[in-house]
């Protein structure tokens, strides 16, 4: 099955164009398509977790990404690998922090990390500003949409909380209708 035939996409297509253009004014087809691409996607819980290290082990540390990306001082072994990582970077920091907000505390408190210094925001704005400077050959035609990304993180940020609400608010049905009785 594509990722366009998965049954959630076209929610998420609907949910996140209606936040983006109404509460925050990102009227990007691009941007939004792209932004519930990553929501269906991520409803695999593997795909959060797909960037590994020279050891194989899986990566859910920002920090220890930001090091696995380095394609100078650090592991990453070609600059393929670093746009690699630095795009995993983006999704990963843009989809948590609008997403599940809360969930970064309880992450640093959880043991001694390497993010516990990253601020996950500035990490996330960064990385899709370097993906968006691979401007050559395949890459080409992608570039804008990951400089858009980046200046327009923090608002992205907002509307995938917009979703996140829409979303538990239809989990809960009730609880978006007060005042009708239950009975």
């Amino acid at each position: 099955m594509t990722q366009d035939a998965h049954p959630l996409q076209q929610m998420f297509l609907e949910l996140v164009g209606r936040h983006y253009a109404e509460q925050i004014g990102i009227r990007d087809e691009q941007v939004v398509a792209y932004v519930a691409h990553l929501l269906t996607e991520f409803c695999d819980a593997g795909q959060l977790f797909k960037v590994h290290n020279a050891a194989n082990r899986p990566l859910s540390d920002v920090g220890e990404m930001l090091l696995e990306s380095d394609p100078v001082y650090g592991p990453a072994s070609s600059f393929d690998r670093e746009r690699q990582v630095r795009k995993h970077i983006g999704d990963y920091t843009l989809f948590f922090s609008g997403m599940f907000p809360e969930s970064i505390n309880h992450f640093r408190l959880r043991r001694e990390r390497l993010e516990n210094l990253v601020d996950w925001v500035k990490a996330g704005k960064e990385s899709y500003y370097i993906v968006s400077k691979f401007e050559q050959f395949e890459y080409a035609k992608v570039a804008p949409l990951f400089a858009k990304l980046s200046r327009n993180f923090e608002g992205c940020v907002y509307g995938l909380n917009m979703v996140k609400n829409d979303l538990q608010e239809m989990q809960h049905p009730i609880a978006s209708r007060p005042n009708e009785l239950l009975m």
